[in-house]
């Protein structure tokens, strides 16, 4: 899941979630998310998940919650939902019968800019006190991942000029959630995101640049959110990039490549083959679709409803031979 919807094109996404066999299951605050689960049969069960944006009401209201249930989705990402206490959000997620399984650190100062915090010099004692934030609402709602929001190069600062600085920053703040995580059982996720077209200013930027911070912060509790949008528009390179930071990644998510619409609109990617990959490797974790519907998220499902048909499943995730 991305930081909260920046100002200019870049809109809030929907998506789907999913994991080594999909299953349905809800997530996220702005669009929709799908989950890969391993289940009994060793393959990909369609798990879907609702994302910020995705359905009317926000994240924690009855007809978000319920809409989501009734999709087929299992699971959801809630972003950082400020106006949406704890106890109100888990109520919802349990009466639609899904489970929050990601939520982002606060963005801080949106209205200076501010698109997160874990990497942004000067504002390290703000970073922590949002991540206790953010702890206190994950423990509350069952919620097991927390993205740490880098955020973005501070106004009129020469990106260059201040890298070095921001990782340090970012290492040193990333060290720390680690080990309050830990606490906790709990994930810390770290996500690049483009600055060609989403955020010029984002710091974190591709998968190669994560993956030296995470190898330099060394806590086996911090992984890699790959959103497969961002990635194909930094490096392409899918497949070679999902093999050589498997290890590392422990969230997905997908939207087509340049609409950030349906995997089966228009584009540049190949989703059969990439649900097919991650089949291969061995995913077992969650895949949030964050695109921008075309038009009705619901009826926009209907390739999701498609893999599933090819795969011989249900949206239960159940075998059509076993009924």
């Amino acid at each position: 899941m991305g930081p909260p919807t920046p100002p200019g094109p870049a809109a809030p996404r929907s998506g789907v979630a999913g994991g080594a066999g999909l299953e349905p299951s809800p997530c996220r605050h702005a669009g929709g998310a799908q989950r890969y689960e391993r289940g009994s049969r060793e393959r990909l069960q369609p798990r879907t998940t609702r994302g910020r944006g995705t359905h009317r009401g926000p994240p924690g209201s009855p007809t978000g919650g319920s809409a989501a249930g009734a999709a087929g989705f299992r699971a959801a990402e809630a972003a950082w939902p400020a106006d949406c206490p704890a106890q109100a959000l888990r109520a919802a997620a349990e009466r639609a019968g899904v489970r929050i399984v990601l939520l982002n650190t606060p963005p801080g100062d949106q209205e200076a800019g501010e698109m997160g915090l874990a990497a942004v010099p000067g504002r390290q004692a703000a970073f922590r006190q949002g991540l206790a934030a953010a702890v206190q609402y994950a423990r509350a709602v069952g919620c097991p991942r927390i993205h740490l929001v880098a955020g973005r190069v501070p106004l009129g600062a020469d990106r260059a000029a201040v890298a070095g600085e921001m990782e340090t920053t970012f290492i040193e703040n990333l060290k720390y959630a680690a080990d309050l995580l830990a606490q906790e059982d709990m994930i810390g996720l770290v996500e690049p995101i483009n600055n060609r077209i989403t955020d010029p200013r984002y710091f974190l930027n591709t998968p190669h640049q994560a993956a030296a911070i995470l190898e330099k912060v060394g806590r086996p509790n911090l992984k890699l959110q790959l959103d497969l949008f961002h990635c194909q528009i930094m490096d392409g390179n899918l497949s070679r990039n999902l093999e050589t930071y498997f290890p590392l990644i422990g969230h997905i998510q997908i939207a087509q490549v340049p609409g950030r619409h349906e995997p089966d609109s228009p584009g540049e990617l190949n989703f059969p083959y990439i649900f097919e990959l991650l089949e291969s490797l061995g995913y077992t974790g969650y895949v949030g679709c964050e695109y921008a519907p075309k038009g009705d998220t619901l009826e926009g499902l209907g390739w999701l409803r498609s893999y599933w048909e090819s795969r011989g499943l249900q949206p239960s995730g159940t075998s059509k031979a076993a009924e």
